[in-house]
């Protein structure tokens, strides 16, 4: 009879005890167990910051609940279950390395140019910025002069994945000509935002959320209230050119400063995307003013 139970009713209590850590390790912890453990947490948090924002970051989401399935159930004694799951996680490697492999592929080449410090400590190229800033003002120029719409965004700490996701990849060096090119009236990218990721052209055609703000003027078209809008729920820098007055202007934390030249602009985005501290505080104090001054709400 007890066998019938054990077989019809079968014994699901947890074993609360793995749930909570032992921490008499702790005691015979010495100084260089602690400096690895923390190394290996930040290379996991670099790692991760890394992805995120990309495709490969809901992957890894998958991955954590497939673990969390494998731990319960093997707490739960659940063995063909817990089997499957294994044999899963086991072999699943060798399909993580198929899906990550543009990922992997940039680490390896970052290693292999020497820029370990951008992997570890995620500083930036302010050469490929600098030179992202002078194509997308030399296109803006031209664009202005032809009246030509156009939606930049330059990303800055703030990854925007979702907005990347509903355009179309590009990922290439930035160039007037291609800036130009993308927002070419009969280009099928024209009508979308184009995002700027670390100095390169990284998506096209992108959808942007509108400003819902009552301050804005009622002469100002779809770019410009998607350029206040995404400024007002990120961190980024955007630029928008004018289809019908050929009028440059740049976006900013939900502010709008409109008709600039494109000196103006490129001292703009140079301060604010640049942030180099040996910048003349009083040509940058004269340019915030400029801002505050100017702006439309």
């Amino acid at each position: 009879m007890e066998n019938l139970q054990n077989i019809f009713m079968p014994d699901f209590r947890i074993n609360w005890k793995m749930f909570i850590p032992d921490l008499d390790y702790l005691r015979t912890a010495s100084l260089t167990d602690v400096i690895d453990i923390l190394i290996v947490a930040y290379i996991l948090y670099r790692v991760i910051k890394l992805l995120r924002g990309t495709g490969a970051e809901r992957v890894i989401k998958g991955v954590l609940v497939l673990a969390i399935a494998v731990f319960l159930a093997t707490s739960m004694h659940l063995t063909t279950l817990a089997y499957i799951l294994q044999l899963v996680f086991t072999y699943g490697g060798i399909v993580l390395v198929v899906i990550f492999q543009p990922e992997l592929r940039r680490i390896l080449e970052q290693l292999g140019k020497g820029n370990v410090s951008r992997l570890l400590i995620g500083v930036s190229n302010p050469d490929a910025i600098e030179a992202s800033i002078k194509a997308a003002v030399s296109a803006c120029a031209d664009m202005s002069k032809d009246r030509t719409g156009a939606l930049i965004v330059f990303e800055r700490a703030e990854k925007l994945g979702e907005i990347v996701s509903t355009g179309t990849m590009v990922n290439a060096e930035p160039s007037a000509e291609l800036i130009k090119n993308i927002f070419f009236k009969n280009s099928p990218l024209h009508d979308g935002a184009m995002i700027v990721r670390d100095g390169r052209v990284y998506a096209a055609g992108c959808v942007l959320p509108l400003s819902g703000s009552q301050n804005l003027s009622r002469d100002l078209g779809t770019r410009h209230r998607a350029a206040v809008g995404m400024s007002e729920s990120a961190d980024s820098v955007l630029v928008v050119v004018s289809e019908e007055t050929g009028a440059i202007s740049v976006a900013l934390g939900g502010m709008l400063k409109r008709h600039l030249s494109p000196e103006t602009l490129q001292k703009v985005l140079e301060t604010e995307l640049l942030k180099d501290p040996v910048v003349d505080k009083s040509r940058v104090a004269a340019l915030r003013n400029l801002w505050k001054g100017g702006q439309d709400k």
